[in-house]
């Protein structure tokens, strides 16, 4: 095995950080700093790539799982698992590039990973909110796991729609919709940053707050206004970016 430092070069190239659209500002900022030390005990063992994401998706759905648990316990343990899917999900990847093992099946079941990750998170936090005996939040909890699923399907079903009429995967600069007022609503939603909220890492910051809250002032008022808000959002943003896709250069 060789060095760190070695392996970074191979395993995070050149505009890996500046993706963006593709890497979250937690990776840019500490995660992709500490990522290669785990990726390079990883490559001492014959463990594969595909394998580590499947424990970045347990780790997802620990997250949410672990929510069941009351209190402040419960929260930080759905953080620490959170940090430790972002970790998986960097050190997969590199794992890939490093031991030349990058697929398309690699790909994919990172992109599922996602799906479930998030999907577990906001299912966790309705079943927290409702507290085993007021089934409307675990609903909300359910509404807003959907919808945020269904706006990273509309993303991926893109590229799909355009593979299947022999166009190559859409760029940055087809997102633009073509109407003003639609491009001008799209650009303050991004400014705003309102959709991380369903996100795997803002979500359990968030969470974590208000099981602080709640520890403090007793009950569960923060964690069902965060419950109701992420279904709001969420359901309001899978609205938005269908019509946001519908208006951009992306499907001519």
């Amino acid at each position: 095995m060789r060095s760190v430092a070695e392996l970074r070069a191979v395993a995070q190239p050149v505009g890996l950080l500046e993706r963006r659209s593709a890497e979250h500002w937690a990776g840019r900022l500490y995660m992709r700093r500490i990522s290669p030390y785990f990726t390079a005990l990883l490559a001492r063992t014959s463990i594969a790539p595909n394998v580590v994401t499947g424990f970045m998706m347990l780790s997802g759905i620990g997250a949410g799982a672990v929510l069941l648990v009351d209190g402040l316990n419960g929260a930080l343990a759905c953080a620490v698992l959170v940090q430790l899917y972002l970790l998986l999900d960097c050190s997969d990847g590199e794992l890939a590039r490093w031991t030349s093992q990058t697929s398309m099946t690699g790909v994919y079941l990172d992109r599922v990973g996602h799906y479930v990750a998030e999907a577990a998170l906001l299912t966790g936090l309705g079943a927290r909110a409702a507290n085993g005996d007021t089934d409307g939040w675990m609903v909300l909890g359910l509404v807003a796991a959907l919808c945020a699923t269904l706006g990273k399907a509309e993303t991926d079903l893109v590229d799909i729609a355009r593979a299947r009429t022999g166009l190559q995967p859409s760029v940055e600069q087809d997102a633009e919709p073509r109407n003003r007022r639609i491009r001008t609503l799209r650009r303050v939603a991004s400014a705003l940053r309102v959709h991380r909220i369903t996100h795997a890492i803002e979500l359990s910051l968030l969470i974590v707050a208000a099981a602080v809250y709640d520890s403090v002032a007793g009950g569960l008022g923060a964690t069902r206004v965060l419950t109701a808000a992420c279904a709001v959002v969420a359901g309001v943003l899978v609205v938005v970016h269908l019509v946001s896709i519908l208006a951009s250069s992306r499907l001519p």
